[in-house]
């Protein structure tokens, strides 16, 4: 009898772990990653643009030298204009005082990211906080969200515009100009804007309750603490994360919105807001003044909101591997 030789199995590819699907799944999605491209070079634009142009984003010009750069218009129209006051040492032309425009608006993109970022921070950690205790602690659960429900009622840019008004001299005075503005602009959108996290953390949080890898660890004993941060928190990441690329959004619109009020940063601080508050009242002479924030402001909000609709796609379970 003849016996066939054994052969090993065929070894079988590796599993693969969660966040490599993730990204497959985020970098088939051509909204969300284009948006992740426009956002990541703007990033990179505002951040390391300054180190690679020379121009100094507050520097005014006096004598011959004001008469000279005030009110150039964008180096590109002589392209079909020999005649306009331009030159390409200053790419995007100047203001009204002679400052650069391109050196502004990279100055004016590092304090509205900032600002975003850090209110998004600020918002995230409010709202998952208020959430997960909502969820998870029944006795807290009314109380939580009828303060959540006080805040979604209360009418928001008065109450941004009050605030500004009544704690920015204090905080000037501790911080400095700029940064008390920036504390207290950060402060505002942060607890201005928690609620939707709160809500879907809270409606995530009373589902895994009910699961049976919770009621496991509850049978043997684990404190709610530990329960929370190793069982509970891991499992809401990706509505935690959805509300993040979101909230970036909505902080850089409210900054934004507050400087162009006239409520932001000072008139020598640059943000995109505060370039379109200054760009109106010669919009009709220099519409390119307005523009060039506006597109900024625009990209980036529209590249972080396609970022939040692809990994939201990317994080669901259901829709992932469609």
């Amino acid at each position: 009898m003849v016996t066939e030789p054994l052969t090993d199995p065929v070894p079988s590819a590796p599993p693969r772990s969660q966040w490599v699907d993730v990204w497959a799944q985020f970098r088939h999605h051509r909204g969300a990653f284009a948006g992740l491209i426009v956002f990541m070079t703007i990033i990179l634009g505002v951040f390391l643009g300054p180190l690679l142009y020379a121009q100094d984003a507050q520097y005014v010009p006096t004598g011959r030298d004001f008469l000279r750069l005030k009110d150039m218009r964008p180096a590109y129209m002589l392209l079909w204009d020999s005649g306009v006051k331009a030159e390409w040492a200053h790419p995007l032309g100047t203001d009204n005082i002679g400052r650069d425009t391109l050196a502004r608006l990279m100055q004016g993109g590092q304090v509205s990211i900032t600002v975003g970022l850090a209110a998004m921070l600020l918002s995230l950690f409010l709202g998952t906080l208020i959430g997960t205790m909502a969820g998870y602690f029944r006795k807290l659960d009314g109380p939580l969200m009828r303060l959540t429900d006080l805040f979604l009622a209360l009418p928001l840019l008065p109450l941004l515009l009050v605030t500004v008004l009544l704690f920015r001299e204090p905080l000037k005075q501790a911080f400095g100009p700029e940064g008390g503005i920036f504390v207290l602009i950060v402060f505002i959108v942060g607890v201005t804007s928690w609620m939707q996290t709160a809500r879907i953390v809270r409606g995530d949080v009373l589902a895994l309750k009910e699961r049976e890898f919770v009621l496991a660890a509850q049978s043997i004993g684990t404190r709610s603490g530990k329960m929370v941060i190793r069982h509970i928190l891991p499992n809401v990441l990706s509505p935690i994360m959805v509300s993040a690329t979101l909230g970036i959004a909505t902080a850089i619109i409210t900054e934004s919105a507050l400087s162009f009020l006239g409520f932001g940063f000072p008139p020598d601080f640059p943000t995109w807001g505060r370039l379109l508050n200054d760009a109106v009242d010669r919009m009709t002479l220099f519409p390119e003044r307005a523009i060039f924030p506006g597109v900024l402001i625009s990209l980036t909000v529209l590249s972080v909101n396609y970022m939040g609709d692809g990994l939201r796609d990317a994080l669901d379970p259901r829709i992932r591997g469609r």
